[in-house]
């Protein structure tokens, strides 16, 4: 560890710095580094809120993005988690936990009643612990993998 967990919400995204991260937690598919995403243009266009965990090191002041989660939503009352992320290496440290806490606190800010999120089941662990309980949902996929 060693260095310090900072939280940022709506914060400027560096591109380069998220695609790593969800590169690192979710696996880019072909082995090397996926392509770099327009995450910042995106994040306004098309979400209520984001959150971003960041660490600064105590021997030198570099920032370093160890955490990420994004919040969608209707435009109403309901809102939903995607790309919940942590750096592989600093999983199991409550940094997801905490970005989704604050996810969740901003989401009531902005007047939603609910927030979503779909995981996959090796998952419910860790949102359950978030606070989230179970449903039933569905899921349709409109294009091929890949």
């Amino acid at each position: 560890m060693g260095a310090t967990v900072g939280y940022r919400v709506r914060g400027p995204v560096d591109d380069v710095a998220l695609s790593a991260l969800h590169d690192a937690a979710f696996g880019a598919g072909s082995g090397g580094p996926g392509p770099v995403l327009p995450w910042n243009t995106r994040l306004h266009q098309h979400s209520l809120t984001w959150v971003e965990a960041y660490t600064v090191g105590r021997v030198t002041t570099r920032v370093e993005l160890v955490g990420f989660v994004n919040v969608g939503w209707d435009g109403g009352l309901h809102a939903f988690l995607l790309d919940t992320c942590v750096a592989p290496e600093r999983q199991g440290e409550g940094i997801g936990a905490e970005l989704v806490r604050r996810a969740a606190g901003a989401t009531v800010e902005a007047g939603c009643a609910w927030l979503h999120v779909d995981f996959e089941p090796h998952l419910h662990p860790f949102y359950a612990r978030c606070g989230f309980s179970p449903t039933q949902a569905g899921l349709m996929r409109l294009a091929p993998p890949g």
